[in-house]
């Protein structure tokens, strides 16, 4: 199923650019409310972190793009076990490639598969902190869904975006886990044109 996926990605991103109109390069960045999903983890809390990186802009037509990017994204979850504090600390690059559909008015929708590559993971326990890595498969693989709008006279954009995880992060044993969070940024567009 991953390799799929990963396949699927890498044959859309290199045959876009014979259809493509033309190409903007930007960056991103902004906040992450993330959770990592599971039956035994009800009371989780999300946990707040940060997202950064390069997008592509990718116009096929007048009304569609593709937008395929490259962010380090900051995920996990946070939760109370005995009366302390417990962190997980995940560390993702995130590949998502999405496609939008553009309004006239400088708004747009977008959806689209994500590869998720786990860099580094950690758990902590008041200042006790343990790296936890081998405990994680190294590629999640989701789907992100959102909106943006993009000033067009500008390049300057804002985005909202919800992904939704659908492999099975846990490395070892019988509970399946899975990362969905949402993020709030901003971007901008070089040479941005409509």
């Amino acid at each position: 199923m991953k390799i799929y996926w990963i396949g699927m990605i890498a044959a859309l991103a290199m045959s876009t650019p014979a259809f493509a109109q033309h190409v903007n390069v930007g960056i991103k960045g902004g906040l992450n409310v993330y959770n990592v999903s599971n039956d035994e983890n009800d009371n989780a809390d999300p946990r707040i972190g940060l997202h950064a990186g390069l997008l592509g802009h990718i116009h096929l037509s007048d009304q569609f793009a593709l937008q395929p990017e490259l962010v380090y994204s900051a995920q996990g979850s946070q939760f109370t076990v005995g009366g302390s504090d417990f962190k997980l600390n995940l560390h993702y690059v995130n590949v998502p490639l999405l496609l939008q559909y553009m309004f006239d008015n400088g708004f747009r929708i977008e959806a689209g598969p994500q590869l998720g590559l786990l860099i580094a993971a950690n758990s902590s326990v008041g200042n006790l902190e343990t790296d936890v890595k081998d405990d994680f498969e190294n590629t999640d693989i989701g789907i992100g869904m959102g909106l943006s709008y993009v000033n067009p006279s500008t390049g300057f954009g804002v985005g909202a975006r919800y992904n939704h995880g659908l492999t099975n992060i846990n490395a070892n044993g019988a509970v399946s886990s899975y990362n969905r969070g949402f993020q709030l940024g901003v971007f901008y567009l070089f040479k941005h044109s409509s």
